[in-house]
């Protein structure tokens, strides 16, 4: 349980950290500094990076946490409503994260690629407020993880 417990921390961690940080820190500093084809090779290079250590902590995310579920907490009925609050709240957060893979990331390589900037933009908006979603989500999901059983 502690290995699992860990993992499933660490992953979180590194998804919601990346993300607060991404959006809360280094995006308004990129828009600050940088004209939009230098902010959109930046955002395409810095996604590059970061999607793959977010598919190792989705993947490692639903894994742990499937486990504890039904082997430590004993399935979805014995399970507190604090577990299911993070149950839902997670497969939304993976959801999101699966269409800004699939959909806008996909638009902004190939708007970068054609150096179609204002195409490239509105893939970058899209990014942002998903990724701003994402990043309440993460954090209320957190939350509940932390204090969940504490609540009454």
């Amino acid at each position: 349980m502690t290995i699992t417990v860990t993992l499933h921390l660490l992953a979180a961690v590194l998804w919601v950290g990346g993300m607060f940080f991404a959006h809360q820190m280094l995006r308004p500093v990129a828009a600050e500094l940088l004209e939009p084809p230098l902010r959109q090779r930046l955002w395409v290079g810095v996604f590059n990076r970061f999607f793959p250590v977010v598919w190792g902590a989705v993947i490692t995310i639903a894994a742990t946490g499937y486990w504890m579920l039904f082997v430590t907490f004993g399935g979805m009925a014995s399970a507190g409503i604090y577990i299911h609050i993070m149950h839902a709240t997670g497969l939304v957060m993976i959801a999101i994260y699966l269409y800004v893979y699939f959909v806008p990331f996909q638009g902004l390589k190939r708007a970068v690629a054609a150096q179609l900037w204002p195409e490239g933009k509105g893939h970058i908006d899209t990014i942002r407020d998903w990724v701003g979603i994402n990043t309440i989500l993460g954090l209320v999901t957190i939350a509940v993880a932390a204090g969940g059983r504490y609540f009454h």
